[in-house]
């Protein structure tokens, strides 16, 4: 009886982890467009309540952007 139960409850895991998709908790990614004379800083303080540094350090960190040098017309995520 015990390893029924066993057998049954791995092959539901089995069942699971192969059907299973993650959740799109986070929703669709937001992207931005960078305009002329927009810095991370500004791009920042305008999507990002409170302190905009946190902010800045995402965005580099999500779009490798070293030394904070943005194109206009380049497409930021805005993790």
């Amino acid at each position: 009886m015990f390893a029924k139960v066993i057998v049954i409850a791995a092959a539901a895991l089995l069942a699971w982890t192969a059907f299973a998709h993650p959740l799109a908790a986070h929703g669709p990614k937001q992207t931005y467009v960078v305009k002329p004379y927009d810095t991370l800083w500004s791009i920042a303080s305008s999507h990002y309540a409170g302190d905009p540094r946190d902010a800045v350090y995402r965005i580099e960190r999500a779009n490798d952007v070293s030394g904070g040098v943005l194109r206009p017309g380049q497409v930021l995520v805005l993790p």
